[in-house]
């Protein structure tokens, strides 16, 4: 899932990654919500925020969601320098490293957590989980070639409605049959993206209340395993390629 780029994916690739990633975003930003009321990943919502209370004076609140904004911006030119870093390298795991820096950032952030007095637990939080959503979308951004996003739902809401739009019209006879397998292979991608997302969610409220931010090193376990796979399976292949 994590070492082919762009054309060389297969939709079915492209969906398993953006499901299991989608259902880890979900679960945190929702969690983080019902934690501190703030979301680390929305930031469709957090400009819209900005601007309220910005609009009605309150400067605080507002720098508070000018930094969430930042952070996650932040998050995706780290991941997009790493990246650039590994492709001039050649270094086919590159992708797989950076969802292995996420989870290690989410380690550390989940025992910053525990170390911290609480009354900052919460902006730590937001903030540190706006910085590891941004790393994140930037990966599957990149990798995908902006086909999969993760740690939102706007475009792909949108990008729904385009296709299903464009289906009706195939199968009305206004379009092209010879469109309709594009068209299908992406609405199945994205329908299937926010409903792991919207999963993710439900399913981080409930680990959240049962477990509190040890939820942060459970999804880190996840990040792991799926980065080592893939950097382990990447160094096999290599292997093979330089003994034959």
């Amino acid at each position: 899932m994590l070492l082919r780029q762009g054309h060389a994916r297969s939709h079915d690739i492209d969906r398993q990654l953006a499901c299991i990633l989608a259902a880890i975003a979900g679960a945190l930003n929702t969690a983080a919500f019902h934690a501190v009321g703030f979301f680390s990943a929305n930031m469709t919502g957090n400009v819209s925020s900005l601007s309220d209370h910005a609009a009605l004076g309150q400067w605080w609140v507002s720098l508070f969601y000018l930094a969430i904004v930042a952070v996650f911006i932040l998050g995706g030119t780290a991941s997009t320098l790493l990246i650039n870093a590994g492709r001039r390298r050649t270094i086919r795991s590159i992708y797989a490293i950076g969802i292995l820096a996420e989870a290690i950032l989410m380690t550390a952030l989940g025992v910053a957590l525990w170390l911290i007095p609480s009354i900052e637990r919460g902006p730590v939080l937001i903030l540190g989980l706006s910085f590891l959503m941004g790393i994140q979308n930037a990966v599957v951004t990149r990798i995908s070639d902006a086909r999969v996003r993760t740690t939102h739902v706007s475009g792909m809401s949108t990008d729904i409605g385009i296709e299903f739009g464009m289906l009706l019209d195939i199968m009305r006879g206004r379009e092209p049959d010879a469109e309709r397998a594009p068209y299908w292979n992406k609405l199945r991608l994205h329908v299937q993206t926010v409903l792991s997302f919207l999963a993710g969610g439900v399913a981080g409220v409930a680990i959240y209340q049962a477990i509190g931010t040890r939820l942060l090193f459970a999804a880190a376990i996840l990040l792991f395993a799926m980065a080592i796979t893939a950097i382990v399976r990447a160094r096999t292949q290599d292997g093979q390629m330089t003994m034959s």
